[in-house]
């Protein structure tokens, strides 16, 4: 629901909410200009002796005001002539005209009303309250994304559009809230929706009768520092029964013009003082600094309107269409669907086209929409689901469980889940998890038991669907084909061959950052700013399946760098290994920030084996900050493909890289890396304690005997990997 709100509330308004977030900022730096033109007065200063000073110079004296920034305005008359200025405090004269440039009055009328009276009025409340409505449904969902209100600056594991949303919005909601909160405030007092007690005193019983005694020695005016004044209006000349009217800080009285003496008084109501704590805060008047970072945080409005459009169109774009789809009441297979960026609809989508190719009526839906009673001629349920955050449901499956749980019968026809997520996260398919036990505590029938997708892995894919088919007796082939983005063609500039006399031949390539459009420039796509640990997609040719290589170097570093292992029959690797100086492959950028670095001068645990090193020997080059590093660096011989060797050395002389442990399964003396970390293990315990982060790359089987031998050495301590994962200090990123 949060979600819906807040898209729709951005998407409908954004011009509206664009414009007013683009006046307030303007009008926000005036606040401060008038704060540093403002001569402020002497504290010592009363009342009485500014408006005797401003007589002097104005005998017609009508009005005398004090703004919250300190500038000091008087009206008057000269015969029949009307006159205004600001003031100067210490003189009485004047300093500048009292009426706001034009400049000033035409953004505050676009900002108040957008020229167009009550309907202008009305158009700008709507938008605060979308506005507050996007901050707080925003806020929310922020939170959820960062795993919780007490990560609210935790690192990000969104690219492109979507970090840079994220990364504004928790910057500046707060800000965001309290200006559309005001504004909608400030609303309602303009409509009259609040309404105020009068401030001003009634009107004295009796006065004196009499005029003509000093302006400085009147005692209640003497007893009043300008630094309270809010404004000083005058008898009318010639009317010994008129009265002047102070209204201060704390409230309002009259002043009897012939004995000086208050009349009366009226403390300002707690509304009142509500009422001007909230313009306070909305225009930063009296407050200057205040008012300067609002101004600054509503410039990310239009920042926000942009990202957030181009995640909308994204998600839409990525979206496939699904037709023909049976429809619900007489389909045999029912495909729900839970996905946050759209991606796992595509998978839907084959599979879909699939089941149908083999003879199968297929109904293809949004979790979200799933109905039990809909269902009547349902054979299977298949469930593919992504998991949003910390292991909740996606934007598409939104009250799913719930739904489950509350099933007065659950279906007849058995159900299959198959997750998507990415592994070096901690919440690695937690909600395709939770809905199989969902499933299961409900005693809804299992077709085949959960299986995952790591990494929108079209292998993995595949192997579920020739599972799947040998389930429903049918041949089924899942063929799916990625959404890419746009590919570029990268140059080689030098290869390193290894391992040939151990069988295990394998390459380090670099290549050269390819030149930026001006688009790509803008929109930080392309190859503008990556990290060791993100992804480069090969797509090799003859096929428009990408093979995806954990980079080995940041944009920082000047150059694309990863390791190759030669596949055999592999038809990237095959190419990729064959490549000269020169020579061109087609790539793209995935950023992969679950598996990035992160800065911190905590301990780096790093442990990986064969061409797993190379993000590895990427977060050891890129460490300027000489973080204490231990790598762990599982190899055949170290002959044959001891991969960064030179580099190695270098950076352990020069501190980037504090203690190095080879572990060869081919010397003289074999050793697997996961024994290597048992000899250890005193060093990593200790690490941890520190609040080291471990990160692990290379193959499954390597990754799975780190993590029994983690296991045993952290015992001891009352840790264990599953607690690291959980706060986000043990990764992996496994093949």
């Amino acid at each position: 629901m949060m979600r819906i709100v807040h898209r729709w509330a951005g998407l409908v308004l954004a011009a509206l909410l664009v414009f007013t977030a683009l006046g307030g900022a303007a009008l926000s730096i005036f606040p401060a200009l008038e704060s540093v033109q403002t001569r402020q007065p002497d504290r010592e200063l009363t009342v009485a002796d500014l408006a005797a000073r401003v007589q002097t110079a104005h005998p017609g004296l009508e009005q005398i005001r004090r703004e919250p920034s300190g500038r000091i305005s008087a009206w008057w008359f000269e015969g029949d002539n009307p006159g205004s200025a600001v003031i100067d405090p210490a003189t009485g004269r004047e300093l500048a005209n009292a009426d706001p440039d034009l400049v000033r009055r035409w953004i505050t009328n676009l900002h108040r009303s957008l020229f167009l009276g009550d309907g202008g009025r009305v158009a700008v409340a709507a938008g605060a309250m979308a506005m507050l409505l996007l901050s707080l449904s925003g806020a929310f969902l922020v939170a959820r994304r960062t795993g919780g209100w007490r990560h609210w600056f935790g690192p990000l594991r969104d690219s492109g559009a979507r970090r840079v949303h994220t990364e504004l919005a928790r910057i500046a909601v707060l800000g965001l809230t309290l200006s559309s909160a005001t504004a909608l405030w400030m609303s309602a007092e303009t409509f009259e929706f609040i309404v105020f007690d009068e401030v001003g005193p009634a009107a004295p019983a009796t006065v004196s009768g009499r005029s003509g005694l000093a302006l400085a020695e009147m005692e209640a005016l003497r007893a009043v520092s300008v630094a309270e004044l809010r404004e000083l209006s005058f008898p009318a000349p010639d009317d010994p029964e008129d009265v002047f009217t102070l209204t201060t800080d704390r409230g309002a009285g009259h002043v009897d013009q012939g004995t000086g003496l208050l009349l009366g008084w009226r403390d300002a109501g707690l509304t009142q003082r509500v009422s001007e704590t909230i313009y306070l805060l909305h225009t930063g008047q009296g407050a200057a600094l205040l008012g300067l970072l609002l101004g600054l945080l509503a410039l990310s409005v239009p920042a926000l309107a942009v990202t957030g459009l181009m995640v909308w169109l994204s998600a839409r774009r990525d979206r496939p269409r699904l037709a023909p789809n049976a429809p619900a009441a007489q389909a045999e297979t029912i495909l729900l669907v839970g996905s946050e960026g759209g991606s796992t609809w595509g998978f839907a989508a084959t599979l879909a086209q699939a089941l149908r190719d083999a003879g199968q009526s297929v109904h293809v839906a949004s979790m979200a929409n799933f109905r039990s009673a809909v269902h009547r001629r349902a054979r299977r349920f298949l469930i593919l689901a992504a998991t949003y955050g910390e292991g909740d449901a996606p934007a598409t499956a939104k009250g799913f469980l719930e739904r489950l749980r509350n099933l007065k019968e659950v279906p007849q026809a058995p159900v299959a889940v198959l997750g998507f997520g990415d592994r070096t996260f901690p919440a690695f398919c937690a909600f395709a998890h939770a809905v199989e036990d969902a499933a299961r505590a409900r005693g809804w029938s299992l077709l085949m038991p959960l299986d995952t997708i790591d990494r929108q892995s079209s292998q993995d894919f595949a192997r579920w669907g020739r599972r799947l088919g040998e389930v429903l007796g049918i041949p089924l082939e899942l063929s799916h084909v990625p959404k890419l983005p746009p590919l570029e063609a990268l140059t080689l500039l030098e290869r390193r061959d290894y391992g040939a006399t151990v069988q295990v031949p394998m390459s380090i390539l670099r290549f050269a950052i390819p030149r930026a459009s001006l688009w790509q420039r803008v929109s930080g796509r392309g190859f503008q700013r990556f990290e060791p640990g993100d992804l480069l997609g090969i797509v090799p040719e003859g096929s428009t399946v990408p093979r995806l290589y954990s980079l080995a170097s940041g944009s920082r570093d000047g150059f694309i760098e990863i390791v190759v292992r030669r596949q055999a029959g592999g038809l990237a690797s095959g190419q990729l290994t064959r490549l000269e100086a020169g020579q061109t492959v087609q790539g793209f950028l995935r950023r992969h920030p679950g598996f990035h670095a992160r800065g911190s001068r905590a301990p780096l645990i790093l442990i990986g084996a064969g061409t797993g090193v190379g993000p590895l020997a990427g977060f050891i080059r890129s460490n300027r900050p000489r973080r204490p590093i231990h790598l762990f660096f599982g190899l055949r011989h170290p002959d044959a493909d001891y991969l960064y060797r030179d580099e190695l050395s270098h950076w352990r002389d020069d501190g980037r890289l504090d203690h190095l442990t080879v572990a060869a399964s081919r010397a003289d003396q074999p050793q697997y890396v996961q024994d290597a970390v048992r000899e250890h293990a005193p060093r990593i315990v200790d690490a941890i304690r520190q609040g080291a982060r471990v990160m692990v790359c290379g193959g499954r089987e390597m990754a799975r005997g780190v993590a029994e031998a983690l296991s045993d050495i952290l015992a001891p301590a009352g840790l264990t990997p599953a607690m690291l994962k959980a706060g986000g200090r043990y990764v992996e990123d496994i093949y």
